[in-house]
């Protein structure tokens, strides 16, 4: 296994870095400590040829800038959070409006957007970057302080591994997913239309028309989001149905998991060959196809555009807080929160 470590641009007075870690089968896997972010993941396609299968940016500036959460660790509560408001325990807690009416991703000065320290690492059978960040209590408006450890680790198996894990000083809300975008074509050089998904799911969270939950759980069968058996996205966004029209005609909703480290989130495209397994302990993915990436940013070195990038985000249910029904994502004082999930890169000749 290897790794390599590089100067990726300053902010301010603050060096940024880049790691990539690559195993013996020529699998690389490149993150920098702004953000956590996943800047470039390198597979063979069925012919050995290696290509990006994430989207990014050419520069630390666009990094900075991004409003599309490519490649980032997103929390302290990823997804949107209705109102940008909460209570916990009797207590009223007010966060930014940074969608609409709503708190997405944790809000304006995230995990996302923070320089988090970093500390690369190699052992037998893998090598990876353990990322540490405090979260200082009232940070973008969350009660309580929390230390924060998220593990980023490559191994011979071609799996990549990302555990969370923190642990707050008082009763909080914490939610960590990864956002990259992926695009199993290589080097974006078609849109995902043509992917084919599969999840073990029977049951997704209705959406209103400011993408948050109703907390209403619809049954998937019968709708586009009915995607047990491998389904092309072309397909099933082709599709006359109320809620993919609210996100555009595309995905942008939490499916409930029926089955964790089986298998439980596929996603293929015949043409590269390539094949993605997403497992998690989490209770959701929330699938975004990219509805609404703007053509006024450059991603993979092209013009970016609605459908070029898949985010398969495993994490506890957005909005959980205000639907008690839910799965809760409140962590109490000294308790701690680990979350995991593993992506495998294969092909299929």
């Amino acid at each position: 296994m290897k790794i390599e470590q590089n100067v990726f641009g300053k902010i301010g007075t603050e060096t940024i870095y880049s790691y990539t870690l690559q195993n013996k089968k020529g699998i690389e896997v490149t993150c920098i400590n702004y953000g956590g972010r996943i800047v470039s993941i390198k597979t063979p396609d069925k012919n050995g040829n290696f290509e990006n299968i994430v989207l990014g940016y050419e520069s630390l500036e666009e990094y900075v800038q991004d409003t599309s959460y490519q490649g980032a660790l997103c929390g302290r509560v990823s997804g949107r959070i209705g109102g940008a408001s909460f209570q916990l325990d009797d207590v009223t807690y007010d966060l930014a409006k940074n969608d609409g009416n709503n708190n997405l991703h944790g809000g304006v000065h995230s995990f996302s957007h923070v320089i988090w320290n970093a500390e690369p690492f190699k052992k037998e059978n893998g090598s990876g970057v353990v990322f540490t960040y405090f979260s200082k209590d009232g940070e973008e408006g969350f009660p309580g302080s929390v230390e924060l450890k998220v593990t980023y680790l490559l191994n011979e198996k071609n799996e990549f591994v990302i555990t969370y894990e923190g642990v707050p000083d008082k009763k909080t809300l914490i939610n960590m997913t990864n956002h990259a975008y992926f695009n199993l074509h290589g080097n974006a050089k078609e849109t995902i239309l043509n992917h084919y998904l599969a999840i073990k799911s029977d049951k997704f969270a209705q959406l209103n028309e400011e993408s948050i939950p109703t907390g209403q759980l619809l049954e998937a069968e019968g709708t586009p989001f009915h995607v047990r058996n491998s389904t092309q996205l072309k397909e099933a966004f082709a599709k006359e149905d109320e809620q993919l029209k609210l996100a555009l005609q595309g995905f942008d909703h939490p499916f409930l998991l029926s089955d964790h480290f089986d298998n439980e989130i596929v996603l293929e495209e015949p043409k590269s060959g390539r094949k993605l397994v997403v497992e998690t302990d989490q209770p959701a993915v929330v699938v975004y196809s990219g509805n609404m990436l703007s053509e006024e940013v450059t991603l993979s070195g092209r013009i970016a555009e609605k459908y070029l990038g898949i985010c398969l985000e495993t994490q506890g249910m957005p909005d959980a807080i205000n639907h008690a029904h839910f799965p809760q994502v409140t962590v109490e004082k000294g308790e701690l929160y680990k979350a995991k999930t593993k992506y495998t890169f294969s092909v299929s000749h």
